[in-house]
């Protein structure tokens, strides 16, 4: 199981990322756009992705994916309960939905050194 700290170590070194607390959940944003949050409780971590392909994602592994809740479904969102997830699909996710948020020429430069 991964904890908000794994996730921290991930992205605390992501150019323009930043964490916040913010109604009791932290936050992971760029500028104003969150990319990866957590429920209160820290079970659940929700991520950018994009929308045509999550249902996809749940179908494949329910038992780690799932929807958000209705309000949400406008967004590029899916969530993942953090008992199942690995440090290794975690490390995925973040980075993916992180990337979704920055331009390009701000990935493309950084995830050269991740190799």
């Amino acid at each position: 199981m991964v904890t908000v700290d794994d996730v921290r170590q991930v992205a605390r070194d992501l150019p323009r990322s930043s964490e916040h607390l913010i109604n009791d959940r932290v936050k992971f944003r760029v500028g104003k756009i969150v990319y990866v949050a957590f429920s209160r409780d820290e079970t659940v971590m929700g991520f950018g992705f994009p929308k045509e392909e999550r249902a996809a994602l749940v179908a494949s592994e329910p038992k780690i994916f799932h929807l958000p809740r209705e309000s949400d479904m406008r967004f590029n969102w899916v969530q993942a309960w953090m008992d199942p997830l690995d440090e290794q699909r975690m490390t995925e996710l973040v980075l993916d939905a992180w990337r979704m948020v920055v331009p390009k020429k701000v990935w493309s430069a950084y995830l050269p050194r991740l190799a």
